[in-house]
Order: structure tokens, then C-alpha cells, then sequence
């Protein structure tokens, strides 16, 4: 705590100094504030049209490149910036003459309460751009100043002016005036015709136009202007503007489109006729009727006919093998077992039946009638007659059966031949048909979006809309009072503190026993604060003299050498306060003056002068014989030495002593003297060495020091006009 008590110590004592700079900070920023134009901000916010609500949404503008309508802000940010949209936002707005009421410190412009009309006539391009002057006489006559060429025109209100710029023609707003009857006409006024470009480069210089937050489709325009009219004007204007010019734009998309469209319709439906009749032709010319149906019918009936080959070669293959088993066995009929599972008629059936029978009856027979039998003989010629039959019906079912798989494999010959050049058909057919399909995709897109772009030419609004009209502002955004008076206040505040800290550095004083401490080892004998009475000197003191007594600098017979480096350090001050306080303990004390600055002495201790006649003490066992007489006749010896800075004696003096005291003011004694008494102290061997901190604890106010020198210089003043000698003055505290 007490650190950082002694780092802002000097800011404390500075304290006045700050608060004057503070005010005079203060009164400059309101002196300030009010000799600058106010500058009036209005702002209007748009909502932006959403890609998913109403026409914007429609297909035309997301599948056409040339009519995307995405609102991207950044992208409607430059719309509203752009020269165009600016140009009719000022169309009729007369923001290209500029009327100033000229004063003598600023001027301010008037926009719709000029009790001046400016009209021209024929103006040349040499006119725009150039201020020129009006002086009111009264309410009759002025005068017309061309500042380029300082001519002068005197007329009357209502005179066409000729000039080298082109006429002029001013009146009075008569209406004006009769609404504001104390309205004052008589000085100067200041009116500018802007060219375009300039005027662009001004609004754009003016305005701004942001986006509310990057996710929120709302777009902020904000116009600043010494008049307050004139900004809200102008932001609704190119609010208003920009919805408009956006309609219009969206408007015009729409017909184009349409046009296009039609255009584009008319000749698909060409290419789609075309195509269809291409199609036509090639299915009469190849007699297609369904070529896919036609197709599946054939890959049918090829299958079942295959069916049917496989079935028929099975039974081929059977009845081959049942003939030849049969003709291989005709000596021994009987004895066969055929398969009958491919001759399954029932006339087979039946005589193998009718040959089982006799062959049964001829067994029968053969026992009662021997081979020769007739009726034998009969059986056996109906057996034969049976099987040979039987052998004949195989044979002739066999080529029956290969006649008809020969007529079964040139059926599906020929089926399969239908199939030559299909693959072809259906190549060029497909091409065709992705052909037609095409332009009637197109078609029926275009026709599609005929309909769309007819809707959004027909829906004449905007999807924008101003959420928020700019207002005319009462208050003005520059300069801002708040911030201006509270900057300036703290700047001066700052500089204040940075020029206590700069003089408390170049000063480097000593300032308090901490800095001696730190910078010396050498100790702290005494700490001699500010003292206001003659009560708190002599208990203050009295207090020293013991405490010197307890710590052997004032032993009986002893010498104590009190030094200072330069005056009003409180030498002699503390020196004959101490002499004083040691007398008041029955201690008989010689205070030896140098320099003889003492007057006199007092009632309790005397005083010797030792002056720089005495040239014959000059060494040091003379000076000590000299004390050495003195130490006879008084217990104490205090030495009020020369200043250091100048004198001769100082060191050798210093030397001869038992005890040193170094006096250093808090206020007066620079910071180096520390380190100066103890390089001294070191080369000398000076004995006793400490320091006396005079007016410890002392921080005056800046004002006060100020005040203080002022006195001081005063006095210097009149010592120098009476002629008194320096050192006539007398050193204090």
C-alpha cells in the first residue's frame, strides 16, 4: 500500500493541475461542439423479396440463367448503390443546388426553409461545381459574387442576371416568409450548382447501405446531412426507387421472356411435326406396326415350335429304335417284348392284343393238333398277317413322324429369318423416338414456363417491401457531444499526467527516505517534517537531540558537522533548532557558522563565526587545535558548513568532525546529491556519515509550489530593484 501511495503521490500532489486541464479540455471540446456543423443520419430498412414466397419462387427464375432472381444481398447492396438506381432516386429531388446561410464561423446549408429562389437559365458547364455569393442588402436589393472571377452584380430580386456562366434569376420565397414572419433575410448566403458526377461522388460519400446481419434479408440505407429533411428524404426516395426499379426490371424479364418463349414454342412445334412424320414413314415403309409386340409374338411362337422339334425328334428316335427291333426279330415275332411307350394308338394296342390271343389259342391247339394241323396253320398265318402289319404300321408311323420334324425344322428356319434386320429397325427407330422426345420435352417445358413468365408479367408488385421509413432525426449523430466532451476531458486528463510524470522525472528529487535507502548506504539519521509552529518545532526537536544522543553522534566534547549543498535546504533551520534543543538539556553548545550567516546567537548556546578571512585554519591540525580549544570550554560543537557546491573548507571541516549530518530536502535536493555523498564520503573516509531528510513527508500541491516560485520570483524582484544583498536573506525551513 504504501508503494503504491508513493507511485501516485506525485499525481495526487498534481491533483489541481489535472482538474484545470480537464476543464480546460471540457471547455474546449463544448467551445468546440458548438461551432461544428451537425451532421443528421435518417435511415430505411427493405426487406427482401424470399426465394420461397410468391413469383420469385417460380421455376422461370431458378431454370433460366439469364433470369435468376436468387436475392443474394451483397448482389441488391450494389443494385441500390448503382449509378442507375441513384439517378432516379434524384430525379426531381434538386439535390444538385446547394443553399448555405454564410455566418462567421460556419455555415449552414438550407434545404427547405431558403428564403432564397435560385433558378438558371442556359447554364454553361462552366457554372457547375463553383460557389458563388449572395450579399443581402434588404429585401430588395443583393448582390451576386462569382468567386472564380470575383465579379460583383448588383440587382433587385426578380432581375435575370446575365453572367459569363449563364442567367440567373432570384426571388424570394414568398411563402416562406409569410409562414416565418421573423425570419432573417439580411446577410450572406452561399448556393453551388453539382454536376452529376460530383453529386454521385457526394451521395455516395454519404451513403451507406449494409445488410442487418448476413443470415437476415434486410437491407439498412443510411444518408447523413447537415440537414435533417434532407436525409430522410432521400432515403425514402431510394427505398421507393429501388422497389420501383425493381418492378420494372422484373416487368420487363417477364415480356422478354414471353417473346422468347412464343418464339421458342413455335419452332419446336416445327422440329416435334417433323419428327412424328419421320416416325411415320419408317413404320409404313418397314410395315412395323408394334415392333416390341411384333417381336415377343415371334420369340413365342419360335419357342413353341423348338417345344414341339424336341418332342417329335424324341418320337423319331423311339420308333427308329421300335423298327429296328422289329425287323431285327421277325424270324421269332413271338418272342419280342417291343416298347410301346412312343406307339401307343389304340390299332396297336389292339393287335398285339389279337396276337396275344392266337398265340394263347395256337398253344391250346398245339396240344390237342400237331403243326400241321390246318387249324394250326391258320392260327400261324393270322399271327403273321398281324405282324406283319404290326411291322409295316411302325415303319410307316416312323416316316410319318420324320416328315414332320423335317416340316417342324423349316418352320422355325423360316420364323427365325424374321428376325434378320430387326435390330437395325430398332436402332433407327429409337433414334427417332429420343428425337421426338426431345422437342416434346422442350414443348412442353417452354409451354410450362409460357405460362409462368405470363403470370409474373401480369403480378406487377414487389416481394420487397420497406419494413422501416426513414424518420427525421432531432438529434444529431456528429459530432457526438457524449464522446467528444468525455475524449477531450480524458486527453487533457492524460496529458496532464503526462506532464507530472514527465517534470517529476527531469526533476528527480528526492522525494522521501525510501529513495535514499534505495540508492545509498548511508544511512538515516533524521526526518525533519513541515513544522507550522514554534510548539511542534521544539518537541520535534528535542526528540532529534535525544535520539542523536542515544545513537553517539552528540557525545560530550564532540564535534557535529551539519552541511547542505545549496540553500534554503534547511541548513540553518535544523542546525539552530538543534543547538537550540541541545541547549534545553543543560548542554553547553557553540554553533560554528562558516560563512558567518548567523547574526547572532541566543540566550542557551553561543555563536562563532568562522569566515573566509581565517585562511590560517586552513589544515588540518590546525583546525583540529582550533576545536580542540573550543572542546575546553563547551560539551557540544555544531558546525553550519559551508554550501558544498561552492566552498573550500567543506571536506576539511566534514574530516575533523566525530559526526556528519548531509542535509537533503524532500522538495529541493536533486536525487543525484544521494549518490554525490557517497562517492564523497567513500574518497574522503569522511567519519559519521548520515543524512538529515528535511520537510519529510511534505507533498504540496502543484498550484501551491506555483504559487510559491510566483512569490519567490516576486520577492527576487524586489530585492533586486532595493538593492539588497543576497545573502542578507535568511534560509528557512
Amino acid at each position: 500500500m504504501e508503494d503504491s501511495l508513493r507511485v501516485l503521490r506525485p499525481y495526487l500532489r498534481g491533483l489541481p493541475l489535472i482538474v484545470i486541464a480537464m476543464m480546460i479540455g471540457l471547455l474546449s471540446a463544448t467551445k468546440y461542439l458548438n461551432y461544428t456543423t451537425p451532421i443528421y443520419e435518417s435511415t430505411a430498412k427493405i426487406r427482401l423479396a424470399d426465394v420461397s414466397e410468391g413469383v420469385p419462387s417460380s421455376n422461370l427464375f431458378k431454370d433460366l440463367d439469364v433470369f435468376a432472381s436468387y436475392n443474394k444481398i451483397a448482389g441488391e447492396i450494389e443494385v441500390i448503390k448503382s449509378q442507375i438506381v441513384m439517378e432516379k432516386a434524384l430525379d426531381g429531388l434538386q439535390f444538385d443546388k446547394e443553399i448555405f446561410r454564410v455566418g462567421k464561423i460556419r455555415s449552414v446549408e438550407l434545404f427547405d426553409d431558403s428564403p432564397l429562389m435560385i433558378q438558371t437559365v442556359g447554364l454553361s458547364k462552366s457554372g457547375y461545381d463553383i460557389p458563388f455569393l449572395i450579399e443581402v442588402k434588404n429585401d430588395e436589393e443583393f448582390e451576386l459574387i462569382l468567386t472564380d472571377s470575383k465579379t460583383h452584380y448588383k440587382a433587385t430580386f426578380g432581375e435575370l442576371i446575365e453572367t459569363n456562366h449563364g442567367a440567373f434569376l432570384i426571388t424570394l420565397s414568398d411563402c416562406l416568409i409569410e409562414s416565418r414572419p421573423g425570419i432573417q433575410l439580411v446577410g450572406n448566403y452561399r448556393f453551388e450548382f453539382l454536376s452529376p458526377q460530383v453529386l454521385h461522388e457526394k451521395i455516395i460519400k454519404n451513403l451507406n447501405v449494409s445488410t442487418v446481419d448476413k443470415d437476415v434479408a434486410v437491407i439498412r440505407i443510411s444518408y447523413k446531412s447537415p440537414n435533417s429533411l434532407k436525409a430522410s428524404v432521400f432515403v425514402n426516395r431510394l427505398a421507393n426507387i429501388y422497389i420501383q426499379d425493381y418492378i420494372s426490371t422484373k416487368y420487363k424479364a417477364a415480356r422478354v421472356t414471353v417473346q422468347f418463349l412464343e418464339e421458342r414454342i413455335d419452332n419446336v412445334i416445327v422440329k416435334l411435326s417433323k419428327a412424328e412424320n419421320k416416325i411415320q414413314s419408317f413404320r409404313d415403309n418397314e410395315g412395323i406396326t408394334n415392333l416390341t409386340q411384333e417381336t415377343e409374338t415371334d420369340l413365342r411362337k419360335i419357342a413353341q415350335l423348338k417345344i414341339q422339334q424336341t418332342n417329335v425328334k424324341m418320337n423319331v428316335e423311339a420308333l427308329r429304335e421300335l423298327n429296328s427291333y422289329i425287323q431285327e426279330g421277325m424270324g421269332h415275332f413271338l418272342e419280342l417284348a417291343p416298347n410301346f411307350e412312343t406307339f401307343t394308338d389304340l390299332l396297336s394296342t389292339e393287335i398285339v392284343k389279337k396276337i396275344k390271343a392266337l398265340q394263347a389259342e395256337k398253344k391250346d391247339l398245339e396240344i390237342i393238333f400237331t403243326q400241321e394241323d390246318e387249324r394250326v396253320k391258320v392260327i400261324d398265318r393270322k399271327i403273321e398277317d398281324l405282324s406283319s402289319y404290326l411291322a409295316e404300321s411302325i415303319e410307316n408311323s416312323l416316316k410319318s413322324t420324320e416328315v414332320k420334324y423335317y416340316n417342324i425344322c423349316v418352320d422355325i428356319e423360316t420364323a427365325e429369318k424374321e428376325f434378320i434386320g430387326i435390330p437395325e429397325k430398332e436402332k433407327v427407330l429409337t433414334i427417332l423416338n429420343r428425337e421426338f422426345n426431345i422437342y416434346q420435352k422442350s414443348y412442353n417445358f417452354l409451354t410450362e414456363k409460357k405460362v409462368e413468365a405470363e403470370i409474373a408479367q401480369a403480378a406487377k408488385i414487389a416481394f420487397h417491401r420497406i419494413i422501416s421509413t426513414g424518420e427525421v432525426s432531432k438529434e444529431p449523430v456528429s459530432p457526438n457531444k457524449v464522446i467528444i466532451t468525455a475524449l477531450a476531458t480524458t486527453i487533457s486528463m492524460l496529458f496532464a499526467i503526462l506532464l507530472i510524470f514527465i517534470a517529476n522525472a527531469l526533476k528527480a528529487k528526492v522525494n522521501d527516505s525510501q529513495t535514499i535507502e534505495l540508492n545509498s548506504s548511508i544511512p538515516v539519521a533524521l526526518l525533519t517534517p513541515q513544522l507550522q509552529t514554534s510548539e511542534e518545532t521544539q518537541t520535534h526537536f528535542l526528540k532529534e537531540a535525544i535520539e542523536l544522543g542515544i545513537k553517539g553522534m552528540a557525545q560530550p566534547n564532540s564535534i557535529l558537522c551539519i552541511s547542505a549543498y545549496r540553500q534554503n535546504e534547511g541548513l540553518l533551520f535544523n542546525a539552530l533548532n538543534l543547538a537550540q534543543a541541545f541547549a534545553s538539556q543543560n548542554i553547553k553548545v557553540v554553533v560554528v557558522d562558516v560563512e558567518g550567516r548567523v547574526a547572532k546567537g541566543s540566550n542557551e548556546y553561543e555563536v562563532l563565526s568562522l569566515t573566509d578571512s581565517d585562511n590560517a585554519l586552513l589544515t588540518t591540525a590546525k583546525m583540529q587545535s582550533f576545536f580542540n580549544q573550543l572542546r575546553e570550554d563547551y560539551d557540544l560543537i555544531i558546525v553550519i558548513n559551508e554550501l558544498m557546491e561552492v566552498g573550500v573548507k567543506g571536506k576539511l571541516l566534514m574530516s575533523v568532525a566525530n559526526s556528519n549530518l548531509v542535509v537533503l530536502d524532500c522538495r529541493l535536493s536533486s536525487e543525484k546529491r544521494i549518490l554525490q555523498t557517497e562517492l564523497m564520503k567513500d574518497e574522503f573516509k569522511l567519519p559519521g556519515m548520515h543524512f538529515l531528510l528535511n520537510r519529510n513527508g511534505y507533498y504540496p500541491s502543484l498550484l501551491t509550489e506555483t504559487i510559491q516560485h510566483i512569490k519567490n520570483l516576486a520577492a527576487l524582484f524586489r530585492q533586486f530593484k532595493r538593492n539588497i544583498p543576497e545573502n542578507e536573506i535568511l534560509d528557512d525551513q
